[in-house]
């Protein structure tokens, strides 16, 4: 019983994302900030227990990357959508994660499973991406960080989420090149 615990908490966070974007939308910036945070910090509880514990399964590698990105991108469109965060920076989130999503689905449907794990610099920006959305929350809520503090969280933001999304670009690029070459070979 206690192996789908992970999964059990993949979906709590899926259901968190709700309740954390419409207390963005009423202005009770400090109800959001504690709903993100907790489902913030369930993202590594499950991950940690599913590691630790040997209890990862298919359903849990499908289900943690969905619950994490439907919060990230959720939370980020509405503190765009209410200017919590300047509206470049979600759409330079939700595009890297829209690029990695469709490259997968592509190097999927076209040349097999992907067989990969997540890039060290891909959890920097995730964890970045968190930082951002909890200092945007708190500015709002008590005030700071002071803006300056919030730039530059935004600008590391930015520069991990172009380097990452580069190179999961080159990556797919490359197995999707050698598979061709190895299949152009026979």
């Amino acid at each position: 019983m206690l192996r789908h615990l992970p999964n059990v908490i993949c979906l709590a966070r899926i259901a968190l994302t709700v309740p954390a974007v419409l207390a963005i939308e009423r202005g009770e910036q400090g109800l959001a900030l504690a709903l993100f945070t907790v489902a913030a910090v369930s993202d590594g509880l499950d991950g940690y227990l599913a590691k630790r514990n040997g209890w990862t399964s298919d359903l849990g590698r499908f289900l943690d990357p969905l619950a994490d990105k439907l919060l990230l991108v959720s939370v980020f469109l509405a503190c765009a959508w209410n200017g919590l965060l300047p509206v470049w920076l979600a759409a330079a989130a939700i595009a890297r994660d829209l690029m990695i999503g469709g490259g997968a689905l592509v190097y999927r449907l076209w040349f097999g499973p992907i067989n990969g794990h997540p890039i060290v610099l891909s959890k920097v920006n995730t964890a970045l991406q968190i930082a951002v959305v909890v200092a945007a929350l708190l500015a709002a809520s008590v005030g700071w960080p002071p803006a300056g503090v919030q730039q530059a969280l935004a600008v590391a933001m930015l520069a991990t989420t172009a380097a990452s999304g580069a190179a999961y670009v080159s990556i797919f690029f490359r197995r999707a090149w050698t598979i061709l070459g190895a299949a152009a070979a026979r």
